[in-house]
Order: structure tokens, then sequence, then C-alpha cells
């Protein structure tokens, strides 16, 4: 599974004021938000959640399993992929050059690489820092691919900009690894020993690092993905199995597939606070809003971070990251002093992107209640077609809007469910029903009448395919013409 995520921007809603973080509301605070997440258990969640208000911290607890097969729980030792967290650890390795005199964020990438080609040769460290360098999201390849440091570089400056550097901000994690290939040349350091002396180390982050690992692997969270096709969870190991064994790691490395855990997280938010790692002066530098990551002026992208603005008009400094089954928040409320630090290892859809945002709505405002966080949703429509006859089909829309506490509107899902009971069933039966309602919710999409098409033909129904072939073709679906020639023809 591979998923690309950007930082998620939200709107907090918030009512009470600061100074009502008592000590009684704390209490309330950390039962409240234990009780949504206990409650999320029984749907499959499980992962890690650190809360801190003014320094003390209220709740810090795991769900659910790290490790399902040994029966080994989450906990806040256990250790996450954070994903795209990682890139405020890059970010603070060049600002840590930065104030060691050995570079300027003004710097240009031919500076360091007489390579470059004359279209990138002028973009800054600025720019990478900022997805400003106009470089595409589809440069470099798979994350655990094996890749040389060289064959990156190539790889970038052989790819086309998708805009003028410096006049848009595009979120690459290309930019992410030559900020990662420049610290190496400035430094003479291999990124993850420059990162732990003068990141790591300073801070005392015991279990946080890219691919060495000093404690005991039974701390490592399996990621868990549901097997649409196998219709049961699956264990997808951990991210050391997948990272290249030897430095062939440049399609991961400095953009992603750090791991940590959210008591280290906690301490590197302390140590950016007191100035451990940076000066007040490099931080502030760090989290200034440089440029707007969408039309609507409402986020901004830093150095490594998100930064957008509370309904309070309060300062939040933040990121995401995810590989497409662990999922990670660190969501700092600068002026209020709170700190929400999540990690999951088994992605159950959207709502798991929404729990950091969730605690914040908890905390900021005494009237809100959270709902559990629902099943992944193939499981819910898996669950339906296990206790009911296909004939009931048309229940499932309602079934599954109750389940998601919003309206089922998603095209791909039953039809990527459709092709995988197709492939199992030789008679009609949940198959040709999915692919049935699917175009009874979404009648204008011909994709969904093509697929219908593809069943009525496995079950000898060639007037109904010929019917539906005709109905994809006019909604503009080009490719089932050719389907229906050779069906006329057979």
């Amino acid at each position: 599974m591979h998923l690309f995520f950007k930082p998620i921007i939200f709107t907090l809603v918030i009512f009470i004021s600061f100074s009502a973080f008592t000590q009684e509301r704390k209490t309330e605070l950390f039962h409240k938000i234990d009780t949504y997440l206990e409650s999320s258990t029984k749907n499959g969640f499980s992962g890690t959640v650190l809360v801190a208000i003014k320094e003390e911290i209220i709740l810090s607890r795991g769900y659910g399993w790290a490790d399902r097969e040994n029966k080994i729980p989450n906990s806040p030792s256990t250790v996450f992929n954070i994903g795209s967290i990682t890139k405020q650890f890059t970010a603070s390795a060049i600002l840590k050059l930065v104030e060691q005199g050995k570079l300027k964020t003004s710097d240009k990438l031919i500076t360091y690489f007489e390579q470059a080609p004359s279209d990138k040769q002028d973009i800054t460290i600025h720019q990478l820092l900022t997805h400003t360098s106009g470089i595409s999201h589809k440069t470099g390849g798979f994350r655990y691919n094996e890749a040389s440091k060289e064959q990156f570089l190539k790889e970038f400056f052989e790819s086309k900009l998708q805009s003028k550097p410096g006049t848009e901000h595009l979120y690459a994690n290309a930019n992410y690894i030559m900020l990662t290939a420049i610290i190496e040349i400035v430094s003479g350091q291999k990124y993850s020993s420059f990162l732990h002396e003068y990141l790591f180390k300073p801070t005392q982050l015991e279990s946080t690092g890219y691919k060495s690992i000093r404690f005991n692997t039974d701390r490592l969270a399996h990621g868990y993905y549901y097997n649409r096709n196998d219709e049961q969870w699956t264990d997808w190991g951990t991210t050391q199995q997948y990272l290249p064994y030897n430095h062939n790691h440049w399609y991961s490395i400095g953009k992603g597939d750090i791991h940590s855990t959210v008591e280290d997280l906690y301490q590197w938010h302390v140590a950016l606070k007191n100035n451990i790692v940076l000066t007040s002066e490099t931080r502030s530098l760090q989290e200034t809003p440089f440029v707007a990551e969408n039309d609507e002026d409402t986020s901004f992208y830093g150095y490594g971070w998100a930064i957008f603005q509370s309904d309070r008009n309060t300062k939040i400094v933040t990121h995401n990251g995810s590989n497409g089954l662990y999922f990670a928040d660190f969501v700092r409320f600068i002026d209020d002093d709170v700190v929400v630090i999540y990690m999951t290892n088994a992605f159950l859809g959207r709502e798991s992107e929404y729990v950091a945002k969730e605690i914040g709505n908890i905390i900021f405002d005494e009237n809100y209640n959270p709902t559990p966080i629902s099943k992944n949703i193939y499981e819910l429509v898996h669950d339906f077609m296990k206790t009911n006859p296909s004939e009931n089909a048309e229940n499932l829309p309602k079934y599954l809007n109750q389940a998601l506490k919003n309206e089922f509107n998603d095209h791909a899902i039953l039809n990527r469910l459709g092709h995988a009971r197709l492939k199992k069933e030789d008679k009609p039966g949940w198959a040709l029903e999915l692919f049935k309602l699917n175009v009874k919710l979404f009648p204008n999409d011909g994709n969904l009448w093509d697929s219908l098409g593809e069943a009525y033909i496995k079950y000898n129904e060639k007037e109904k395919a010929i019917e539906c072939y005709k109905k994809a073709i006019e909604l503009g679906y080009e490719r089932s013409k050719m389907k229906l020639q050779d069906t006329l023809k057979n």
C-alpha cells in the first residue's frame, strides 16, 4: 500500500479560555479522551497518544496491539514509523548547519552540484525546504525500492519542473531527499550520523532514528492493513523489514520513514521550546509561515512544519505523515502550550487522519463529544455481506451511513469489492449485486457501468452486458468501446 499525504488542514472550534485548564478540567479531559480512544479499539483502532497541557502530560497511553500475533500491546514507548514528520528533523539538520556557518538557506543547488542543469541551478535551499522548487511529487520511485544517491540525483536533475522555482507551493518528497544529499555533502557525515550527533543525542531521543535500532525490536509496532481480497486484516510487518539493508535507500531517506515514540516526540517538542537544539531565532525561522499551502491562504508551510491559525487567532504548528499503513500527527498549539501527538499502526480510513483534531476539539470545547472511530469501510461491507444474503444489497448504504456517521459517497469502494468477489463467485451473487447497487448509487459514472458489464459477461448475460457497455460509452468511458465490439462479435 502506498498513499500520498500532505499535512492535514483543520479548523478547531474553541469555546473555553486557556485559564479554564484547572487540574479538575485536566482530569476530566483525560477520561474523555481515553474513553474516545478506548471505545474505538473495538472497531480496530490501535496506536498511542500523548496529550500535554502547560508542560504537564495529562495522557500518555497505548491502545490495541503493536504485534497482534505475539499479543504485544501498544504503549507510550512503542516505536512507530512517523512518515513525513521526518521532514522537521531534516529541516532542523539543515538549520543546524546554518547555525554552524556551513551553509545558507539562500544557497543554490549549483553550489553543491556542478551537474545541475540550467533550469535547476538556481533552486535554493529555502525553496527545497518550503516545497517551492517546482519539482514534481512524482520525482523519485517507491520508497522501499533500492536506489543509489547517484540514481536519485540523476532523476531529480532530469525531471521536468512543474512550475518556475519560487513561484508555487507543490508538496514533493524529492525536495527533502535533495536536502538530505546536501546535509551529507556539507557535514561530511551520513544523514543518520548527523541527526544522531546533533539532534537526537543532545535531546536524549533514545528511540528515534532512521534505520539504526538501539532498542529491543519487540518495541517496533507492526503495520496492519485490511486485505479486501482475503477479507481480513493482514500483518505487513515493520518498516525495518522493507527499507533497503544497504545505502541504496534514496527514495526514502530524509522525507519519511524515521521511527519514533510519542514520548520521544514530546521530548523533542520540549527541546525545541527550550532552545536546546536550535536557538530561539532559528526556531522562529523554522516556524515562519513562508508560503501558502492552499488557495484560501488558511495554511502555510515553514521549514518542515505546517503553520496556521485557530479560530481564536492562535498559532498552530503541525505536521503529519504516513506510509499508507502507519499514520502519525504532531500538533503543537503554540500560544496555548498544548501538544497532541498521535500514532497508529492500523489505518482505518479518513477518520484515522482526524484523531488529533478530535482530541483538540475535546480539549478546547467542553461540550464536544466525539464518536468512536469507525471500522475500515471494506471490513464494514464484508461484515454486512457475511450476515446478509445478496438479495439484501439495497440495505447496504443505510448500514454504511449509520456505521460511518455520514453519507456513503465513494464510487470506488463497491467497485473494488465487486471485482474481488467476481474472481471467487462462479454463479451470480454478491459481486453482481455490488456492481448493480453501485450504478444505482452513482448512475453517471461510466466506469461502474463497464464493471457491471464485465459481471454480466461472466454470467453469460450478453444482452445486459451490451446495454451496460453502451451506457458506459454514452457517459464517456472510452474503454468500453472495444469490449462492446468484442461482445457483439461473439
